[in-house]
């Protein structure tokens, strides 16, 4: 039998919100055991700091360059995902022993796959050092080394969890994470995984209420449902070529930019972004090989009301489903962090993280640093 490591799984993602933490007891292949979760939110210096380091990044050539403050943000960031852990643990009663590995996603700051450029703010062995256990970190280079994109990593997650749902479940299934970009999965009858990024998710919504309202996001859609969707609008932001190419690329979050203010009132922006958000996903799925009978929606885009009622119709018109993680049995907000730790086991027995068809890496890899605390920590 093949060995069940216990794995805490960290992620910090594009809507730097704050920190997901996750246990997962998984073999890093079929046998996938979910435990508890904690959110950690960040505090709105420190998201103030974050994005100032998405413009200091913007100026590294080498993915080991730390211009500017960008090294005392990472060792702040790894300190706050140490923290995180040491939270989880203690509301858990769970000691760090009983931890066999963390896998740490850090926080992304640049991304550039047509230059094989992706770099992840987050020091793997400080974190070791901190909580006494082994950490895998820095899980999408190795990918970009052979041809890949670098992203997305969550697949081979989606996959394993897709083989678990629910016979209600009717394949082709996609499986879609709605974070600050959206990226979605899809399984076929016969177990294929074809997966890729498929367009802005609340990245435009956030940017938006945030300079126009002075708020970090759109709670539910709140203020989407009393705006409008200026049609142009979506228009031309489903006009980018991304939507139209047929070799699928990985986004970075500035790879598509808010309206400006002239351009729609504040509700009417919500609105928008909140549609453009939905279409996305239903163009970008255009490239799958069949259209979906069931779409398992995760991530914090989930909670908005006027994208889920959007994406429920527009996916009706092609004779889909929507369902939330929730009613799938799973677990929306965590799903990502309880991927790192699927993804660290699997580091450690050797096996792929990425696939041709995930990634467009050119055969499956593995990817990944093991790093080990000091002896006596």
């Amino acid at each position: 039998m093949r060995q069940v490591r216990t794995a805490v799984g960290l992620m910090s993602g594009t809507s730097m919100d704050g920190i997901d933490v996750a246990l997962l007891r998984t073999d890093g292949e079929n046998i996938v055991e979910r435990g508890p979760a904690l959110g950690v939110a960040y505090d709105h210096a420190f998201r103030r700091r974050l994005q100032s380091a998405l413009v200091t990044a913007k100026s590294i050539i080498r993915r080991e360059e730390r211009p500017g403050d960008l090294a005392d943000v990472e060792r702040e960031l790894t300190l706050r995902h140490a923290d995180a852990v040491r939270q989880f643990l203690n509301k858990n009663n769970i000691m760090p022993d009983d931890i066999d590995v963390v896998g740490f996603h850090g926080q992304t700051v640049l991304h550039r796959p047509d230059q094989a450029l992706t770099v992840q703010l987050g020091d793997g062995p400080l974190l070791a050092r901190e909580l006494g256990i082994e950490v895998v970190y820095d899980m999408r280079a190795n990918d970009m080394v052979h041809g890949g994109q670098g992203a997305p990593l969550i697949p081979v997650y989606h996959a394993a969890l897709a083989r678990n749902l629910s016979t209600r479940s009717v394949f082709p299934v996609v499986l879609v994470n709605i974070g600050g970009i959206s990226n979605l999965t899809f399984i076929g009858t016969g177990g294929e995984i074809i997966a890729f990024d498929s367009g802005p998710g609340n990245t435009l919504i956030d940017q938006w209420v945030e300079t126009h309202a002075g708020i970090p996001f759109d709670q539910g859609g709140m203020i989407a449902s009393e705006g409008r969707v200026v049609s142009s609008l979506v228009e031309r932001y489903l006009a980018n070529p991304f939507f139209h190419a047929q070799n699928r690329r990985s986004l970075d979050r500035n790879d598509f930019l808010p309206p400006s203010g002239a351009e729609a009132s504040l509700e009417d922006g919500a609105r928008t972004l909140a549609h453009l958000t939905a279409a996305a996903i239903l163009k970008s799925a255009g490239h799958l090989p069949q259209k979906p009978s069931m779409y398992v929606i995760c991530g914090g885009g989930r909670l908005n009301g006027v994208i889920m009622k959007d994406l429920t119709e527009l996916a009706a018109n092609e004779g889909s489903s929507v369902m939330t993680a929730e009613v799938a049995g799973l677990d929306g907000d965590s799903m990502e962090a309880e991927a790192w730790a699927y993804l660290a086991v699997r580091c450690l027995r050797g096996l792929p993280l990425t696939y041709p068809g995930t990634t467009g890496v050119r055969e499956p890899v593995s990817g990944g640093i093991a790093v080990r605390p000091p002896s006596g920590n």
